[in-house]
């Protein structure tokens, strides 16, 4: 699995200057923590959720949610349970086959319930397993975490040696974390649950839906969840207790919950010139994608990186690249957090950035740099004067003519 594989190696040639690496589920787990990126949820009650998989129907997808949980109604879990076993079944058959290469499949989540439903599923699942990067546990707490990491690690200590370490993104989403008065104690209690089982753990999640419903709110689409106060100020506090350089878990920004109609958007073709970074010109005909959904959802996503926030839960599928293309690192803070790296010998305190529009102080921005050239590694570095915008065209080039040949 690799970021951005649908581009042609002439458009990947034009829009980057270090290309995204290929990873898999069995890769490194600092590797996958940072490699989520949007993470695309589908209830388990889907039936045609291997199909979709193997057909890479959704470009550029790379990490989905098998939802046992809130997308699925209380009498239907079985079903669920039943479906999501004859998916994972029949995808493990088309790689048997050969129909479909296991790297080629996406990371692949399955959001349970309780611990006694993981361990269900875990049964349930036998050596489909083999495609399973791990478990998302919703509404995350002290008094129930330890046993999924029970499971999880017993699990680890027998499962065959090819097949993968499975690990677990817990979602903080309950009312003891987002109500002040018990926020603080809950969230020092959770982060010593987590440092027991650091190395199961890739992702800590935010789940805001849930944060905002305790409070009758939900954000419009031409506001970001950073507009919404008191549920800002939690997420700055979920950042201080596990954002800390010197004890840090990748933390996931909220789920973005608007999304244009497709037929619209497929319908709305147009003939337009656009500028990349370095004031270059070109008449294009592409599918307008940006429209007020989208604007909002970048926006986010650039707090979410300020914040230093990576990762999204995402519900429709033409958020995808949306935010993929956000993780891409720049040129500039490419050579920027090199140089920062490779002056850290003790011998200069800071030095002009290579751009001579900033100062780069190198024990201060060390921490960043290093998170800088982990994002590189994983989702590349744009060349000089490309923006984010680059590969939104790239992949609107690469989807064109399938949408004039749909509605022709």
């Amino acid at each position: 699995m690799r970021y951005f594989n649908y581009l042609t190696h002439d458009e990947e040639e034009r829009i980057f200057h270090s290309s995204p690496m290929t990873f898999s589920n069995q890769s490194d787990r600092e590797i996958l923590s940072h490699s989520i990126g949007a993470a695309l949820y589908m209830p388990a009650t889907r039936l045609n959720i291997a199909d979709e998989l193997a057909s890479g129907k959704h470009e550029g997808l790379v990490s989905v949610v098998m939802d046992l949980e809130d997308a699925v109604g209380d009498h239907q879990v079985e079903l669920a349970e039943e479906n999501l076993k004859q998916q994972m079944y029949r995808l493990a058959g088309m790689v048997k086959l050969e129909a479909i290469k296991s790297d080629d499949l996406p990371l692949i989540f399955i959001r349970v319930r309780t611990p006694k439903q993981m361990e269900q599923i875990i049964d349930l699942l036998e050596s489909s397993l083999e495609f399973v990067t791990g478990f998302v546990l919703p509404k995350f707490s002290v008094e129930v975490g330890a046993e999924y990491f029970d499971i999880i690690r017993s699990y680890n200590g027998h499962k065959p040696s090819n097949f993968p370490t499975l690990y677990v993104m817990p979602i903080l989403e309950t009312s003891d974390v987002i109500f002040k008065e018990s926020r603080y104690a809950t969230l020092d209690g959770i982060k010593d649950l987590l440092s027991q089982y650091r190395d199961l753990v890739l992702n800590v999640r935010i789940g805001a839906t849930d944060f905002s419903s305790l409070f009758g709110l939900r954000r419009s689409p031409d506001m970001t969840i950073y507009d919404i106060g008191v549920i800002r100020d939690c997420i700055i506090d979920v950042v201080n207790i596990f954002g800390r350089a010197n004890d840090q878990y990748v933390i996931s920004g909220p789920v973005w919950e608007y999304f244009k109609n497709e037929r619209a958007s497929k319908l709305h073709i147009r003939a337009a010139t656009f500028e990349d970074a370095g004031g270059k010109a070109g008449q294009r005909t592409h599918i307008d994608i940006v429209n007020e959904y989208m604007e909002g959802l970048i926006r986010e996503v650039s707090l979410d990186k300020a914040n230093g926030i990576i990762g999204k839960s995402i519900i429709h599928p033409s958020h995808i690249i949306p935010v993929q293309s956000s993780y891409v690192v720049t040129y500039e803070e490419y050579l920027d957090a090199t140089n920062i790296v490779n002056s850290n010998n003790g011998m200069i305190g800071v030095v002009k950035s290579q751009h001579e529009n900033k100062m780069n102080e190198i024990k201060p921005h060390l921490n960043w740099a290093n998170r800088i050239l982990t994002r590189a590694k994983i989702y590349g570095v744009l060349n000089e004067n490309k923006n984010y915008t680059s590969i939104l065209l790239g992949h609107e080039s690469s989807q064109h003519e399938k949408t004039i040949l749909s509605y022709s």
